[in-house]
């Protein structure tokens, strides 16, 4: 598919001079697994790694807060510190007491790809939406600019906390505000396939821009090509197609482009990949960019993301 010949920047982004932008999701204990047989121990989470590289993707421009649910343990106390070094809001962040944050462990192979060990039932954003101190943060998302989340927070949250979530996303919109979806679907955080798309459906339909990956795309839904997937969405304006290795493809507000990924001699570790195209995606688009300029700016983000091993690349 080729690129299309420019014209005027779509607008499908809230385009303020300081946007306020809401992530929604779950930060985890993260282990990375070492050649040596050793362990080294960070913090990641597919929302919370797109809220980090989108502030600083953004530099002094606007505000990015994170929304989840942590425990009164002392990792949940590094998160925060961590978080904040980083420039995001913790003021819709709750603290939950006796509760503890999921763990995961990245295991890599030999080109670089990734398998996921998790342990996160106990995990207290399960519990986000649904405690008495939720409230005001549920009153608060839709005066925001921008919201996202992704598949991993519906999972998350549970069918209660994935409808509270459904009634923000409509309000929302309905006050100006837009919503940014990722799709990041995990099998194992499912009781069934047919859970997951439902959950999917009720929310792509309060949906202003998909940041899609093709692969969850086809594992979820079963489409065949990008143009199935397309095709599937056709009341979201902008639609963005994340294929790894291989150019993504766009389209917004009726225009299509394609755009090449930014190749690397050697790709050490996937993980973030997708989030830190996203952030960068993400921050171009409020800055004023064209989908193409956008994402250019996640290629070539996630190009230095998957040279370095864990989810968060030094500053």
């Amino acid at each position: 598919m080729p690129a299309m010949r420019p014209s005027k920047t779509p607008e499908t982004i809230a385009m303020t001079t300081q946007p306020r932008i809401a992530l929604i999701g779950e930060c985890m204990i993260e282990l990375q697994h070492r050649a040596d047989g050793s362990l080294h121990q960070s913090f990641g989470g597919d929302t919370l790694n797109t809220a980090v590289y989108l502030r600083r993707e953004l530099g002094s421009t606007g505000s990015v807060d994170y929304v989840t649910a942590l425990g009164d343990d002392s990792f949940s106390d590094a998160m925060c510190q961590q978080w904040a070094e980083e420039g995001l809001g913790l003021g819709m962040v709750q603290r939950l007491p006796g509760r503890l944050p999921g763990l995961y462990c990245i295991q890599t192979d030999a080109n670089g790809e990734r398998k996921f060990l998790y342990w996160r039932n106990e995990a207290a954003v399960r519990d986000c939406f649904t405690t008495p101190a939720a409230e005001p943060i549920l009153a608060a998302l839709p005066g925001y600019d921008v919201v996202y989340f992704s598949g991993i927070t519906l999972a998350v949250l549970g069918e209660v906390g994935r409808a509270r979530l459904l009634q923000t996303l409509i309000e929302t919109r309905r006050q100006g505000g837009k919503v940014v979806f990722d799709n990041n679907y995990r099998p194992r955080l499912w009781t069934s396939v047919e859970a997951a798309r439902t959950a999917y459906h009720q929310v792509m339909a309060e949906v202003d821009v998909a940041l899609l990956t093709e692969d969850d795309e086809r594992a979820l839904f079963g489409y065949e090509d990008s143009e199935q997937v397309f095709a599937a969405y056709p009341a979201i304006a902008e639609v963005v197609l994340k294929r790894g290795a291989d150019e993504c493809l766009i389209r917004c507000a009726g225009e299509r482009f394609a755009v090449p990924a930014v190749k690397v001699e050697k790709v050490v570790d996937t993980t973030a990949a997708g989030d830190s195209f996203s952030a960068a995606y993400l921050a171009s688009r409020l800055k004023g960019g064209s989908p193409e300029q956008a994402a250019l700016a996640g290629h070539q983000l996630a190009s230095r993301v998957i040279q370095i091993p864990g989810a968060l690349i030094p500053r």
